[in-house]
């Protein structure tokens, strides 16, 4: 391909970007729809505000709002300094819930990019990466265990009747009124995993004490879980507990 046909692909490409971005003046404040999808097909959109001689370019807090309320917080400092790293990368930073950059005249188009950029890969870092996203939850539990002062062990594993190595996510140990709680949090409740999950159980308590109690914490955050998954836990003896109501089990497990 010669130098004047690439050259042709990106004044294509400029174009298209050209065309596709809608700007509006909302009361002084610049309004910039792009032709970028977030999770949602949805455009993505930045605000563009002046201060002296410095552009403000934010998302005006559109990301972490979206995570927010589709139940993935990131509140755990793991997760803010995975996000702060990746803001970094693009040379943006957060402020309150916001991702910004300032910007001058000369440098804006770039600037601009780089928070774009940023967006999208909070988007993909987050969301779309589903065993980091499994793995949150489970730190999720993790904190709700220790916010109420439930005693736990992460990360155990037991021996099952098949002489295979059984791993649950925590165990909380016998008290007097109670006995052994062993935990799987689950973050996506299909019927496949729920399977996995009752073989596992299956396997291990014959050779745990007699009355050990096995729970599955089921993210319902996004999506209500079917009632033939709470049912099968039940016929085998687990108790399903929703993460939605997680309050009501705090007196249950802190036992």
């Amino acid at each position: 391909m010669s130098f004047n046909k690439c050259q042709d692909l990106v004044d294509a490409y400029i174009e298209w970007i050209k065309q596709k971005i809608n700007v509006k003046d909302i009361d002084g404040v610049c309004e910039i729809i792009t032709p970028f999808l977030d999770r949602h097909n949805d455009h993505l959109q930045i605000y563009v505000k002046k201060s002296g001689n410095t552009l403000i370019i934010t998302d005006d807090g559109y990301v972490i709002r979206d995570l927010e309320l589709s139940g993935f917080s990131i509140g755990t400092e793991k997760r803010r300094r995975l996000l702060h790293s990746t803001l970094n990368g693009f040379g943006v930073r957060l402020q309150d819930d916001e991702i910004v950059v300032e910007a001058r005249t000369e440098n804006f188009p770039q600037k601009k990019h780089n928070i774009i950029q940023a967006m999208l890969a909070v988007n993909d870092l987050f969301v779309m990466a589903e065993p980091m996203v499994a793995h949150f939850f489970r730190e999720d539990v993790e904190k709700y265990l220790s916010s109420h002062q439930i005693r736990f062990t992460p990360s155990v594993k037991f021996t099952g009747k098949s002489g295979f190595d059984q791993s649950f996510d925590f165990v909380i140990p016998a008290s007097q009124e109670r006995p052994d709680r062993i935990i799987r949090a689950i973050n996506q409740p299909t019927r496949q995993n729920i399977s996995i999950l009752i073989f596992v159980w299956a396997d291990t308590k014959d050779v745990r004490p007699v009355k050990s109690t096995a729970y599955g914490i089921l993210n319902d955050s996004e999506k209500e879980v079917k009632p033939e998954i709470i049912s099968a836990l039940q016929q085998y003896g687990m108790k399903p507990l929703l993460w939605s109501r997680r309050d009501e089990y705090v007196e249950e497990l802190a036992a």
